[in-house]
């Protein structure tokens, strides 16, 4: 499965693997040698002419920086290739060259190519990597239409909207509401299915009680919050960051979410190897039919692996309130861009609903316009995840997010293996945060 939060070859739940804090003088030797191949790497694309250039006959040269969306490579590669040729047909004097780069440490090799001046022209970004580069991305509200920006979703808009700029061009989205396997509760012999987390809570012991799992859940740190935590913190009325943009997961709605997924760890109802490992979507017990539930993984990478009948579709779980965690993937103009508008231009012509349908469709992602529920219409699983759309929480935007998710991953891991308690785990990553916070 692919994760577009984020980064991986490509792991098993969507999201970005993250950076994490390490300790060790061998782990600090290791960041070092990391930085020093990314910044290898930017080097090396800035002298193979990753960047905008003119070619010998006058041509405008755009690069665009893509991660495969799509778990079909081939497929993924195609995709690109027919948009190109469209684009280069209705735009003879613009060649556009789409780099495809692996999920793993991305942002490492963004931020190099951005200090360096060797970036691309456009690049494959998520909401709270916009607030991230803020400072290097170019804004696309000119180039997009007033109609195309009124069509967006409101959430959407306000999704990548920093500053009240616009900084990304919204190419698709996703919502991960919670999924269950109709097959596991039958063999259960659970007759309901869960709306609250404590309707969860008091069906956990008859899924324990058949050597099953109530959920999969993944606490792996390489894995993104978005997709695992942060819903939970948001059910419970909580936010990452307060009004003022400091630490505040660590409140007593973090606290009590955190309270709720370690009472089901202790209950061994979380799916165990999930809480240490990265692990295949089709290797996850919800997969083979042993667990209830999951809100981590996309219905359209389960739909792979488990009959479309026995996925049923669900409002998010409700602790204060019913909230889901979605992505907006978007193509952002950095600032070097040699050629501002060319590049503009194809980033609106790729995320024209029209031009972006078959894309959209591959890769199982739903069109980020309003009045698009047609793209799935009929499909029993689909159709009912993007109605989901216009109520779906893109993240909470801010410059540290990747940082600050860093030191809060191994913090929630600790908590659930017992190490430490919810409070503590919470109040240490917080303290960790404060300092990655301008």
């Amino acid at each position: 499965m692919i994760i577009l939060d984020s980064a991986a070859t490509p792991p098993p739940v969507r999201g970005i693997p993250l950076q994490q804090p390490r300790s060790t003088k061998g782990s600090q030797a290791m960041k070092k040698f990391m930085q020093a191949a990314a910044f290898a790497m930017a080097t090396l694309i800035a002298m193979t002419g990753c960047g905008s250039s003119d070619t010998d006959s006058g041509e405008q040269s755009v690069t665009v920086w893509m991660y495969q969306a799509i778990n079909d490579e081939a497929k993924h590669k195609e995709l690109w290739e027919n948009l190109t040729t469209k684009f280069s047909q209705a735009n003879p004097g613009v060649k556009v060259d789409v780099k495809f780069f692996p999920w793993p440490k991305r942002d490492e090799s963004i931020q190099t190519a951005i200090a360096s001046h060797s970036g691309p022209d456009l690049v494959y970004l998520v909401p709270d990597q916009l607030s991230t580069y803020a400072d290097a991305i170019e804004p696309v509200d000119t180039q997009l239409s007033e109609t195309r920006k009124n069509d967006l979703l409101p959430n959407v808009r306000q999704a990548v909207t920093v500053e009240g700029r616009m900084l990304g061009a919204p190419l698709l989205t996703s919502s991960n509401p919670l999924i269950c396997n109709a097959e596991a509760f039958k063999t259960a012999g659970v007759t309901t299915y869960p709306r609250t987390w404590d309707d969860m809570t008091q069906m956990a012991p008859e899924f324990t009680a058949k050597d099953m799992y109530a959920i999969t859940y993944s606490a792996d740190p390489s894995q993104t919050l978005n997709m695992s935590f942060y819903p939970l913190l948001w059910q419970a009325g909580g936010s990452v960051f307060d009004a003022n943009g400091q630490p505040a997961f660590n409140s007593p709605q973090g606290v009590r979410a955190l309270e709720f997924l370690t009472g089901l760890a202790e209950a061994n109802a979380l799916e165990a190897d999930s809480l240490t490992t990265a692990v295949n979507t089709e290797q996850t017990a919800f997969a083979k039919g042993h667990t209830g539930c999951t809100w981590s993984i996309p219905a359209s990478d389960l739909a792979k692996y488990v009959p479309p009948e026995d996925l049923i579709v669900l409002p998010p779980l409700k602790g204060e309130q019913s909230v889901a965690y979605g992505t907006v993937g978007s193509l952002a103009v950095l600032k070097d861009a040699k050629h501002k508008d060319a590049a503009g231009r194809f980033a609106a012509f790729v995320t024209d609903p029209v031009n972006s349908v078959d894309y959209l469709k591959a890769g199982g992602y739903f069109s980020p316009v309003k009045n698009s529920h047609l793209l799935y219409a009929g499909d029993p699983v689909q159709e009912k995840v993007e109605q989901t759309l216009p109520n779906v929480k893109f993240g909470e935007p801010h410059r540290a997010a990747r940082q600050v998710m860093g030191v809060l991953s191994p913090e929630i891991q600790a908590a659930l293996m017992g190490q430490k308690t919810p409070q503590q785990a919470l109040d240490a990553a917080a303290e960790a945060a404060k300092p990655l916070i301008r």
